[in-house]
């Protein structure tokens, strides 16, 4: 179900007023069932991959919180284990596949393993990231495991940012599931607003420019070097209204209901240097790259060389999560 369709806008009508009718139990119930649906509208049987990694996470935040040494180290590795294979086999099998072949290629031996005809389940770079840092933060002891299962279930599936984000952290989301929100008529208001407001940079913006965009990059030869300029230009805002708009639709929608997720965007392009865009641009996921990838491998706590070997994987892997082709 995509925020730009009709469907989601009787979806979010539908859920929102059911919300502000129920108490809090009902109201966690309905969030999970709601996402649920909303989730099942993509393809049914992907949900299976969320039950999985939900089930195995659940347990291995509570096993990971009364457990001590060498135990304590094995559960969070499963645990990432089972999050990363399923990314992995689902996003990178055929890209990697890809490549045995061609290096295989050069000897004249073939490949015996075949890609496979599947589709990416959508979401699932962002769903995986936002499981994979509740397990983190409960093994760094920076969050208590979440007893209760269908409130963790709905921190994984929450609706608004299931599928584009943001990737939100255990700390901010997990203590607002607890908590009972009265009908806040500015928060609503503020909500529709900034939904309104993203909804308009997607539909109007970015989908009208990648008009030109597609055509002239499909068709580079067939134009001028001034008017590929512009359309790598027109392409910048495109990209930034299409990404930032979803994330406003989330945020509004999250927020009409009385939960605050985090800021994705804020004014990039406006930024004074290449570092601050990185402070800027995605934020959910350069602060999650910064704080689980590139702290733990030192930072810039080491000499010159070691910093740029960071920098690179860093970057590497943030390449290869937006997708899985030697380009990214």
């Amino acid at each position: 179900m995509l925020f730009n369709s009709l469907q989601f806008v009787f979806f979010y009508i539908v859920v929102t007023i059911l919300y502000f009718s129920l108490r809090h139990r009902g109201r966690v119930w309905l969030l999970l069932l709601a996402s649920s649906y909303f989730y099942l509208v993509f393809k049914p049987v992907y949900i299976l991959i969320l039950l999985v990694t939900i089930i195995v996470d659940y347990f291995a935040g509570i096993w990971i919180s009364q457990s001590e040494g060498k135990k304590r180290k094995s559960l969070l590795i499963l645990s990432l284990i089972t999050n990363v294979g399923f990314l992995a086999f689902f996003k990178y099998w055929n890209f990697i596949n890809k490549n045995i072949s061609l290096a295989l290629g050069f000897f004249g031996v073939e490949n015996p393993f075949h890609d496979y005809p599947f589709d990416l389940p959508i979401g699932l770079s962002f769903h995986t990231f936002q499981a994979m840092s509740y397990t983190i933060e409960v093994y760094r002891r920076n969050q208590k495991p979440e007893k209760d299962f269908i409130v963790y279930s709905l921190y994984v599936m929450f609706y608004p940012q299931l599928v584009a984000g943001p990737i939100e952290r255990p700390q901010n989301l997990l203590p607002q599931f607890h908590t009972y929100f009265k009908f806040d008529f500015e928060k609503l208001k503020s909500g529709l607003m900034l939904m309104a407001w993203g909804l308009f940079k997607k539909v109007v913006v970015a989908d009208r420019l990648s008009i030109m965009v597609d055509y002239c990059y499909d068709n580079p030869t067939q134009f001028s070097g001034l008017t590929l300029l512009m359309a790598t230009v027109f392409f910048t805002i495109q990209i930034y209204c299409d990404f930032s708009g979803y994330s406003d639709i989330a945020i509004g929608a999250a927020r009409s209901m009385g939960y605050d997720l985090m800021l994705n965007f804020n004014a990039p392009y406006l930024s004074k240097s290449i570092s601050e865009f990185w402070r800027r641009w995605h934020i959910s996921l350069s602060t999650w790259f910064r704080d689980y990838l590139y702290i733990p491998l030192g930072g810039s706590r080491v000499g010159s060389g070691r910093l740029y070997l960071n920098y690179l994987i860093v970057f590497t892997v943030s390449g290869l999560w937006h997708g899985a082709a030697w380009t990214f």
